[in-house]
């Protein structure tokens, strides 16, 4: 019988594929988004040293209360904003998106247009 992997085993190991040919310097640190079935996460690390620098989600109070819901479009979009502010608040303009094996397509590409409108690049 052919076995077939899970949708999550499969983004997992692309996205140790994808984490294989980049990683975030203290120059240019790295976006990595995270979406599960009802948050949003966006985080801008530093791999050389293994700090956060800056980190937005859904989950937090302000975004809560300005969503609707958590888990569509607007919500990465409202995401990806904050983190750009946040990130451009602490001096960060340059990034290498990681887009944690998930396609580049619906929450994930709201969210990375969103940063890019609101003055991060990548």
């Amino acid at each position: 019988m052919v076995s077939k992997k899970t949708r999550s085993e499969v983004r997992v190991k692309k996205h140790l594929r994808i984490r294989n040919r980049f990683a975030g310097t203290t120059q240019r640190p790295r976006l990595a988004v995270f979406r599960s079935n009802q948050h949003m996460y966006a985080q801008i690390i530093d791999d050389s040293v293994g700090n956060t620098l800056v980190a937005a989600s859904t989950l937090e109070k302000d975004a809560k209360s300005q969503l609707e819901k958590t888990s569509d479009v607007a919500a990465a979009a409202f995401v990806g904003s904050l983190i750009a502010k946040r990130a451009l608040e602490k001096g960060i303009d340059t990034v290498v998106f990681d887009r944690g094996g998930f396609i580049y397509h619906g929450k994930v590409k709201a969210l990375a247009e969103a940063a890019r409108e609101a003055g991060l690049k990548f």
